[in-house]
């Protein structure tokens, strides 16, 4: 069976009258899990999952490298914020692209002296 179908069938299972313990051992889950596919199944009333955000793909891989290009300093949050996505997404879509970005780190050299 596939996927849709055990949700399908483990929640129809539970409505005709059986625990959740019952379920899961049926259907071989936790009973948390079979509680959380009949509490979606009651607020949105359909067990489908949301797709998946893949907002990286959304970036244009040739406006990304232009950006970078342009601006070498900017910090993957100024980015985020002129490409009008998350965080996440840049930093995949900088990935996807082969753009590796350093990190800034302060200039705190302390004196130090050597031990002998």
């Amino acid at each position: 069976m596939s996927k849709s179908v055990d949700l399908r069938a483990a929640v129809a299972y539970y409505e005709e009258g059986h625990t959740l313990v019952e379920t899961g051992m049926m259907f071989k889950v936790g009973k948390t899990t079979v509680s959380n596919w009949v509490k979606k199944k009651k607020e949105t009333g359909d067990l489908h999952s949301k797709p998946l955000n893949r907002g990286f793909k959304k970036i244009d891989p040739e406006k990304l490298k232009a950006y970078v290009k342009e601006y070498p300093d900017h910090t993957q949050k100024e980015m985020a914020e002129a490409f009008g996505c998350c965080n996440q997404a840049i930093s995949k879509a900088l990935e996807h692209c082969g753009i590796t970005r350093k990190k800034k780190r302060p200039c705190s050299i302390k004196n130090r002296t050597l031990k002998k």
